[in-house]
């Protein structure tokens, strides 16, 4: 059986499910790192610094949500991450 493939909305790249960390919409309309995928709409983004990178200057998130009232904090998004990858994702600021 083959593992799931989804796309990273930073890179567009398509890549297995288990290489990727899922992101939602979560109170107050914030992204963030859906670490017990908990279902709903999600995206999918490499769990390295430069996909993230490359979804917020695209705006990406808005576009995969479709939903034009979303925000995120990049540190925050960093921060949740990092916890993900268990290390330090760092950023172009």
């Amino acid at each position: 059986m083959t593992a799931p493939v989804r796309t990273c909305v930073g890179c567009g790249e398509a890549a297995a499910q288990a290489k990727l960390a899922r992101v939602r919409v979560g109170d107050g309309a914030r992204v963030v790192v859906d670490v017990k995928r908990s279902g709903g709409r999600g995206a999918w983004l490499h769990r390295g610094a430069g996909c993230l990178e490359r979804a917020l200057k695209r705006r990406s998130f808005a576009r995969a949500f479709r939903r034009g009232d979303v925000t995120w904090d990049a540190d925050a998004l960093r921060g949740e991450l990092t916890v993900v990858v268990g290390r330090d994702v760092v950023g172009r600021d």
